[in-house]
């Protein structure tokens, strides 16, 4: 199985795995708590090798040079926690809390000052600049040509009444192209819910009321800096 996996993946093979055994440690006590499941070890084996499956089905959509590398690497695991809770009869919305308490505790992890340093370089004139780049280049015939799987996405300045610094809609999703294609349509919401507990956690406040998961004809994001968090420095 390890041969199909991209070799942009297979380079970070060992942090993602080392990242879905912390995920699944920290997840433990909610799992004994809030399933059914009572031989937990199993199901860590379970997911683990899920996620051999779930590395072989990651779409390339550019590497290092692509932002949206960073999202499935960092994300795609919760598939693999998905469809092994799922197949054991855990209900979605539950499955879907302890993915939400597990991303948050684990990012959590991470000291308060790099959190918030992260937040900052994401809010930055720089990163706009270059979000807005990206955004023209994803739209362009050639980029979905050669990265079909990928995201497409519209960078959104805000207008004279708005009180967001910056949104992006996103017309084309890379994990609901992933779910479709492999039947996790079902779960793919609690995919797009871990992303409110990745900004809050370095600062920034997302406000998103649609998204192409739940049918809409795009996903709405729109940023701004919570208080005492990603604030610009002085």
């Amino acid at each position: 199985m390890a041969e199909n996996i991209h070799p942009f993946y297979e380079t970070h093979r060992g942090a993602m795995e080392a990242a879905m055994r912390h995920r699944l440690h920290l997840a433990e006590a909610m799992l004994r708590e809030r399933t059914h499941l009572t031989d937990i070890d199993w199901i860590r084996r379970e997911v683990m090798d899920e996620f051999k499956i779930v590395l072989t089905q990651m779409p390339y959509v550019g590497g290092a040079a692509s932002r949206m590398s960073d999202f499935f690497m960092r994300l795609t695991g919760f598939m693999a926690i998905s469809r092994v809770l799922r197949r054991h009869g855990v209900p979605v919305p539950v499955i879907g809390e302890i993915e939400r308490d597990t991303y948050k505790a684990q990012l959590l992890t991470v000291p308060e000052a790099e959190r918030l340093a992260s937040g900052r370089q994401f809010m930055s004139p720089e990163n706009q600049a270059l979000l807005r780049a990206q955004a023209a280049e994803s739209v362009t015939e050639g980029h979905q040509n050669e990265f079909p799987e990928d995201f497409v996405y519209d960078f959104v300045e805000p207008g004279p009444k708005d009180s967001f610094e910056f949104g992006i809609n996103y017309k084309a999703c890379g994990f609901c192209k992933l779910a479709a294609r492999h039947g996790d349509k079902e779960i793919l919401p609690n995919i797009c819910g871990l992303d409110f507990v990745a900004y809050a956690a370095r600062g920034i406040r997302l406000e998103r009321t649609q998204t192409l998961a739940g049918g809409a004809s795009h996903c709405n994001f729109r940023f701004s800096r919570l208080p005492g968090g990603a604030k610009a420095e002085s």
